[in-house]
């Protein structure tokens, strides 16, 4: 007979295949009309004589974006998510509020765990909406009590505000704040894009975040499709690759792989400053 936490597990591996393959076919789409896009650029810079070296290799949605954060005022948008498409493991504190939120400078985020405390440093100039959501969810102590869900190779992800208690390895990991806000900064022209120290945005598609997030304390190779809100400095990544040490149970071998921490990584605190 299989029992309810095989059954949990499956189910759970079937949503991250369908999210993975959901992030797949849009990652092909975007190639597919970047190629498009490139075409007609290639016809109007032959006609005006100009030469234009194109780098194949990026994405639009990156190199707009951070462009955009840094050009001027920026207004972030807060998709709330529909009543009839709230779980149990959404938790409705509000929305941050309208106003046009700072785009220089920085924050800090600290993450006070079991393990010692976590600082990030929030690039304002990258991702101000991620910064301000961050903010606005610290406020509402959203994220205080909860624990570290999930470990991928070189990742750990927490944020989910159902992620509590003993049996928190139960849960499908995808809780999460009642609204949802678009992508910002996307590092398609940096390789590794996702290096040791970076902080980003999990997601269930393009535009879908909310308040899980990533510390990556190894370099990993990753399609651009998560937001960087900031990074960590080194005595931070320390206390994470302690926290990390002792791997995870694998729950979600072979695919799409990781599992959840073997040890318990508690948030006792999350604040902006």
């Amino acid at each position: 007979m299989t029992s309810t936490r095989e059954r949990q597990r499956a189910a759970a591996r079937a949503r991250l295949e369908r999210e993975m393959a959901e992030r797949a076919a849009a990652a092909r789409k975007r190639r597919q009309w970047q190629v498009s896009i490139g075409a007609g650029v290639a016809v109007l810079v032959l006609a005006v004589g100009v030469v234009l070296l194109v780098n194949a290799a990026g994405d639009d949605d990156s190199t707009d974006t951070a462009a955009d954060s840094t050009a001027g005022p920026v207004s972030c948008v807060w998709n709330e998510v529909p009543k009839e498409e709230r779980t149990a493991t959404t938790k409705d504190v509000g929305v941050p509020p309208t106003t046009t939120p700072p785009n220089t400078g920085t924050k800090t985020m600290t993450v006070d765990t079991n393990f010692g405390k976590v600082n990030v440093n929030l690039d304002l100039s990258k991702s101000p909406c991620a910064a301000e959501s961050f903010s606005f969810l610290a406020s509402k102590k959203f994220f205080d009590g909860t624990k570290c869900h999930r470990m991928f190779p070189g990742m750990l992800q927490c944020g989910d505000p159902s992620a509590k208690g003993k049996g928190y390895r139960e849960s499908d990991g995808t809780g999460g704040p009642a609204y949802r806000y678009a992508n910002e900064y996307l590092p398609a022209n940096e390789r590794p894009a996702y290096p040791a120290g970076v902080v980003a945005l999990a997601n269930s598609g393009p535009d879908s975040n909310g308040s899980q997030f990533f510390f990556i304390y190894q370099d990993v190779e990753l399609q651009p499709d998560y937001t960087v809100i900031g990074k960590v400095d080194q005595a931070s990544l320390d206390v994470i690759k302690k926290a990390t040490e002792k791997g995870h149970d694998g729950a979600f071998d072979p695919s799409p792989g990781g599992g959840h921490p073997k040890n318990d990584i508690n948030i006792n605190t999350l604040t902006v400053s």
